[in-house]
């Protein structure tokens, strides 16, 4: 029975990683396997930038559904946290959009609170 080397092994799983890339990229295994490090490297950051970008959207979803309300996102969250309501920003920002009621009611509620 024939052994299969642990290098080729190796090799293979690292351009089996590298498929789709452009040029030498997917080919060779030495420039291949530089660009497989570098992409886990950003797609690691690439999911904190997505967490603090949907952190921002929540915080613009906020401060626009509030506003008509009468009330600021600034003096809102303070507020919030006064009121001891355990709502966090994606939450607050999912009701505001889809059930503007319950989240006036919310927003009623705090600022009696205030």
């Amino acid at each position: 029975m024939r052994v299969k080397s642990p290098r080729r092994q190796r090799h293979n799983k690292i351009l089996k990683a590298a498929k789709g890339y452009r040029l030498s990229k997917h080919r060779l295994y030495k420039t291949a396997k530089e660009s497989v490090l570098h992409a886990g490297q950003y797609s690691f950051a690439g999911r904190h930038n997505r967490a603090r970008d949907m952190r921002r959207t929540w915080i613009v979803r906020l401060n626009a559904a509030l506003r008509p309300l009468g009330i600021k996102y600034s003096v809102f969250i303070p507020a919030l946290k006064k009121a001891k309501l355990d709502l966090d920003r994606k939450i607050l920002a999912d009701l505001a959009v889809r059930q503007p009621k319950t989240f006036a009611q919310i927003v009623d509620k705090v600022k009696g609170s205030a």
